[in-house]
């Protein structure tokens, strides 16, 4: 199957290792690095979400505008705006960007955040709400005569957009969770299902819950999944581990300083978070190149474990993901616009290169199965007509015998 790369549409040069030069929205910034993941192989970008960020939307139709291979992935709260009006702002950008959007809906799992724009409901309440979103907005996308919707969440009568997307039927919707609420919600409504990287036997765990829950729904597929890493490379391995522990170090710095995002201390609300620091404590190194003190010098915050290696390890690390049927591979790098580069020239060739060689080989043994398949019916089809030719022959002779037997007598 082919493989996806998915980095990051930062509108700043900050991240957890350097405070940002500039304003939180900056508009060259924002398009060098956009325009570097289109030169060096990426497939699209994110555009994520914060209560007081740069309003994504906005920020993808710019890069959309200016761009023309580059897809977009939207971050979106449903706390932000009714169904309706998303819908509309959606099938625009769909437009703008010529068919190159996918929505990634995004419940919100710590109530502190969510609180900060007037969002009270819990969490339980708020799965529910996301779920009943989605499905308005997809209506909306497809459905050309008015139509009224009463919910536990909406309501609204006789609405019908005039904007409709270029993709059909819809734009791709993307979701996120670690928790079950989160596999419930997205196993039914979502076309990719975004994880973090964790090792990779909790991570297949992870894909059979989806899986599960994408059944239980009453689908007939299921969504395909994505898997978040912070990639560390260098040369050699030895300069790797050195840029890794140089890293955590930065982390720890900014922390110190007071220049990390501002949440409420104490541990976090969402269940992906709590993974991803029982993960840290229980071991610093998983797998081929898992690597946990990132995640635990930013309290589990997002995508934030690591892989690190030469380019070669790295590429190896993600194929093992592959492996366990991830397709879609997130990547984001602690020097957004160089690590962008330097994945794109040193990780995505040999990553597609060994995936292309694998698709060609299923493809020659699918293509010999179905030949000894072929040769097999044929065989069987052979015998049956020479078993057949057998018999007709067999049941003509004793009555020509009984003839001549006859005529013996007879003289």
């Amino acid at each position: 199957m082919p493989v996806e790369f998915l980095g990051i549409a930062a509108t700043n040069d900050g991240s957890e290792t350097t405070p940002r030069s500039g304003a939180a929205f900056d508009k060259d910034y924002t398009l060098r690095l956009a325009r570097a993941h289109e030169e060096h192989g990426w497939d699209r970008v994110l555009f994520a979400y914060g209560s007081g960020s740069p309003d994504p939307a906005p920020a993808a139709a710019y890069i959309a505008s200016r761009l023309d291979r580059l897809q977009i992935l939207l971050a979106h709260r449903p706390n932000v705006s009714y169904p309706t009006f998303a819908a509309k702002t959606f099938a625009t950008l769909d437009q703008i960007s010529d068919g190159r959007l996918t929505v990634h809906f995004i419940t919100g799992g710590n109530d502190h955040e969510q609180g900060r724009e007037g969002d009270t409901l819990t969490k339980d309440e708020r799965y529910s709400r996301t779920r009943e979103y989605i499905r308005i907005v997809k209506k909306i996308w497809t459905t050309h005569e008015p139509f009224d919707h009463e919910g536990e969440h909406y309501r609204f009568h006789d609405f019908v957009s005039d904007v409709f997307p270029v993709q059909q039927p819809r734009p791709g919707v993307s979701f996120g969770g670690s928790s079950p609420a989160a596999h419930a919600a997205g196993g039914a409504e979502a076309d990719v299902y975004c994880l973090w990287g964790e090792p990779l036997a909790r991570t297949a765990e992870q894909i059979e819950q989806v899986k599960a829950a994408a059944r239980a729904a009453g689908r007939a597929d299921v969504p395909r999944i994505q898997v978040a890493f912070r990639p560390i490379i260098a040369p050699t391995e030895e300069l790797a581990w050195e840029k890794a522990h140089r890293t955590v170090g930065a982390i720890r710095e900014l922390g110190a300083a007071g220049l990390k995002r501002r949440h409420r201390s104490g541990a976090p609300e969402n269940t992906g978070s709590q993974r991803l620091i029982a993960i840290a404590e229980q071991g610093e190194r998983y797998d081929r190149a898992l690597w946990t003190p990132t995640a635990a010098a930013t309290g589990g915050a997002g995508n934030s474990n690591a892989l690190v290696g030469t380019p070669e390890t790295v590429a190896r690390a993600l194929l093992d993901y592959y492996d366990l049927g991830v397709d879609i591979l997130s990547a984001r790098g602690y020097d957004l616009l160089g690590d962008a580069i330097d994945f794109g020239r040193h990780v995505i060739p040999l990553v597609r290169e060994e995936v292309a060689r694998r698709d060609a080989e299923r493809a020659a043994r699918e293509d010999a199965e179905r030949a000894a398949q072929r040769d097999t019916e044929r065989a069987a089809r052979g015998d049956a007509e020479r078993a057949e030719g057998q018999g007709q022959a067999g049941a003509r002779e004793p009555a020509g015998g009984q003839g001549r037997t006859r005529a013996v007598v007879g003289a």
